[in-house]
């Protein structure tokens, strides 16, 4: 019985069984609504927190930055702003999407012995004489003319002008040019450049002008395109001058075009409607006959950018992207490493670096004395010499008190016309004066012949400017003195700079944070300004970077009707 009573279980009437359930039910979501409410609660604690305890939290994980690596990391970023801007490249390509991977090929070849050359006796040659060179199967260097298959005409104009075997960077920039290579090319002033360029470009002009002779309103085959007036005019000199020869000779005519400001643009017209095979041109006047399709590039192969940077410097790089959108084919040679194919680089020196054969001095001279101890100066060396200033009136009160003290004189400066810029400049060089004063119109690529002297009365903003300037001497391997003044009046960044150029007691004292950074050169592996070369100061510092920032603002507020308008050239 007692068994029966503890197996006893107790009826549960089902209504009852019903709210037992759902009491548990009940008692099980508030569980979880608290569970809920919980994690609600712990989210807005979460969105409350400041941004400045994320970051604070977010640091104590990350490892700690020293100032050293922190500068860097800001020249990176200042270094890619700079260089963060679109391909150069023809509206052609980028419409089709053309990607071009292969060089242009030319006919011209080199003879048997050198194409054989291996690659030890190329790099014994390129040791010994200081070349510097870069890339994929770079051509082997040529030590003489005739190796290089010019016609008997251009070998006769060399010796004429007294040019018996290349120049160091000829021996191997003409060969990559000959055979149909883009090219980057970095040197000394009065190393040699000019021909590097005209040369094969004559010499491609011919082999197209053989092959199909060109029709009239039809050309260039080929393109330089200058930052001056004075610089294209020289440049086109040249290329006079090896052109008559060849028509003496009886070759096909080639007909060159100047293409500048400044001048009656009449006979230039006529030139392009008979049919032109090279044009030397400023990029204001250049942009201005392609956009009013007075000339077009169709047919041009042929690209050069003398003194690039420079052509940066004066604010044309927009022009010269709009310059690219008139090609229609692959462009032959051209500046700017994002539109080269296979490129070559060959380096006579570092980047912006004074010449070696110049005599540098440096003077302290008080700014009112510096007019009256400049004819102290003179005295140095016989004429001709040129003195350089930063400014237009500078110019024009040296100019006006040289004439007094009876000094044959003579100026330029982009105030000038033309005329009295072209008189200047051929007076001088004939040796009809014996004085020139200028601003740095004058210190790009202009060739004057035998100046002994030159004088800075005013040191430049940039040392690259300061480089240019003493390259006017010492020029084709002979020797010459330049003579520099100073005071309070220059900027630190500018005398640091030149201390590492040369080191005069004047400047000996100075003290330069960049001697006391050196953990910063080993870490970031370039010494000093990482986008000019200069010595004396970092990109951070560079003195163009306001003026550039400047100009890109004032070129996203251009008005939109504006479009069209041309810069002058200096």
């Amino acid at each position: 019985m007692m068994e029966e009573v503890n197996d006893y279980v107790e009826y549960v009437p089902v209504a009852m069984q019903l709210a037992f359930e759902v009491q548990k039910m009940l008692q099980r979501k508030g569980k979880s609504s608290a569970l809920e409410e919980e994690i609600e609660k712990q989210k807005l604690v979460k969105a409350k927190s400041s941004l400045l305890v994320k970051a604070s939290q977010l640091t104590k994980d990350q490892p700690k930055i020293t100032q050293i690596e922190q500068i860097i990391m800001q020249e990176k970023e200042i270094v890619e702003h700079l260089s963060d801007s679109k391909t150069l490249m023809s509206v052609l390509e980028l419409a089709k999407g053309i990607t071009y991977k292969d060089p242009m090929l030319t006919g011209w070849k080199p003879p048997m012995p050198i194409r054989r050359m291996s690659k030890k006796p190329c790099d014994v040659v390129r040791k010994r004489w200081h070349i510097i060179v870069d890339g994929e199967d770079i051509p082997p260097p040529i030590k003489n003319f005739k190796d290089m298959r010019f016609p008997e005409p251009f070998l006769e104009k060399l010796k004429d002008k007294g040019i018996v075997q290349p120049m160091p960077i000829q021996m191997q920039d003409l060969p990559v040019i000959l055979s149909g290579r883009d090219m980057i090319g970095i040197a000394f002033t009065g190393s040699g450049k000019t021909l590097d360029f005209v040369l094969p470009l004559i010499m491609i002009a011919l082999q197209k002008e053989i092959m199909m002779p060109i029709a009239p309103g039809e050309g260039p085959f080929g393109l330089i395109v200058c930052p001056s007036r004075e610089l294209a005019r020289q440049t086109y000199e040249v290329v006079e001058q090896f052109l008559g020869p060849m028509r003496e000779a009886s070759y096909p005519e080639l007909r060159p075009l100047l293409c500048i400001r400044g001048v009656d643009m009449k006979p230039q017209l006529d030139v392009v409607k008979t049919g032109v095979h090279i044009v030397v041109a400023t990029p204001g006047r250049l942009k201005d006959m392609l956009a009013k399709k007075r000339m077009n590039l169709d047919n041009c192969r042929y690209l050069t950018l003398d003194e690039a940077d420079r052509l940066v410097d004066l604010s044309f790089e927009d022009d010269i992207r709009e310059v690219f959108d008139h090609f229609k084919a692959q462009r032959f040679r051209v500046f700017a490493r994002s539109a080269l194919v296979k490129p070559v680089t060959m380096n006579m020196g570092r980047a912006r670096a004074a010449n070696l054969n110049v005599i540098q001095e440096v003077e302290y001279v008080k700014q009112k004395a510096k007019i009256v101890y400049l004819l102290e100066c003179l005295q140095k060396t016989p004429h001709p010499i040129l003195i350089f200033c930063e400014n237009k009136a500078d110019v024009d009160d040296i100019h006006k008190y040289l004439l007094l003290k009876g000094v044959e004189a003579v100026a330029i400066h982009e105030g000038k016309d033309q005329e009295e810029r072209e008189y200047a400049i051929a007076s001088f060089k004939a040796g009809k004066k014996d004085i020139l004063v200028a601003t740095d119109v004058a210190s790009k690529g202009l060739d004057f012949p035998d100046i002994q002297h030159i004088i800075n009365y005013d040191m430049p903003a940039e040392m690259e400017n300061y480089v240019h300037r003493i390259g006017r001497t010492g020029r084709c391997g002979k020797t010459g003195i330049t003579t520099s003044f100073i005071n309070k009046n220059q900027s630190e960044t500018t005398l640091l700079d030149l201390k590492h150029l040369l080191t005069p007691p004047v400047l000996a004292e100075l003290n330069d944070p960049m001697e006391d950074a050196e953990a910063i050169a080993n870490v970031n592996r370039v010494k000093g300004c990482a986008y000019c070369s200069g010595l004396g100061h970092r990109i951070r510092d560079y003195p163009k970077l306001e003026h550039q920032k400047s100009m890109q603002i004032a070129s996203s507020r251009r008005d939109y009707f504006d479009y069209g308008g041309y810069c002058e050239e200096i």
